[in-house]
């Protein structure tokens, strides 16, 4: 067996341990509960560790399936959330990961396998700002060693602010100051 098949077993086990709930296709379906308000256990959640350095250079697909890669946003700040439709974290932070858009460029970018997935779930949202990016290679899960739902803001130049782990409520005002971190 190759690395790469190992890779391609292990990985989601670890992603899901690392989501602490899964979501069935009924509650996928029906709207997602707002987030908890913010509190001060989120901003414990930022990690600035690894500020200054840049974003990867990783190929993912566009909302039309096309490659692309975070150089495409440079120029102006942005929020890379790493998400997955059968992550319960995940599903319940996107309406506020969608209202965040509208401050901020915003690439969800999905750790599912397929685009039918994804499709799906953004069709029965109807998010008005986020579109569905995929990283079926989960790329971006095996650089950043990911917890799902993850989200990296990056500055202008490419270079990263803060990253964290965990859902969040991105209208709250600990979000807020913290997105406002990126020039």
């Amino acid at each position: 067996m190759s690395f790469r098949s190992v890779i391609a077993l292990v990985l989601p086990l670890a992603l899901l341990a690392g989501c602490d709930k899964q979501v069935s296709s009924n509650e996928q379906a029906a709207a997602p509960a707002p987030v908890a308000p913010a509190g001060a256990s989120e901003a414990a959640k930022i990690d600035r560790s690894h500020k200054g350095e840049a974003a990867p250079t990783l190929s993912f697909e566009d909302p039309d399936g096309k490659p692309t890669t975070l150089a495409a946003f440079k120029g102006k700040p942005l929020l890379v959330n790493l998400w997955a439709t059968w992550c319960g974290p995940c599903v319940k932070e996107m309406p506020t990961l969608d209202a965040a858009a509208a401050t901020i460029p915003v690439v969800a970018i999905s750790q599912d396998k397929d685009r039918p997935t994804i499709a799906a779930y953004f069709a029965r949202q109807k998010f008005a700002r986020l579109q569905p990016y995929l990283d079926k290679e989960l790329g971006f899960s095996i650089a950043y060693n990911a917890s799902l739902p993850m989200s990296i803001l990056f500055d202008s130049s490419g270079k990263e602010v803060w990253r964290s782990t965990g859902g969040m409520d991105w209208t709250s005002a600990v979000a807020k100051a913290a997105l406002a971190e990126a020039k």
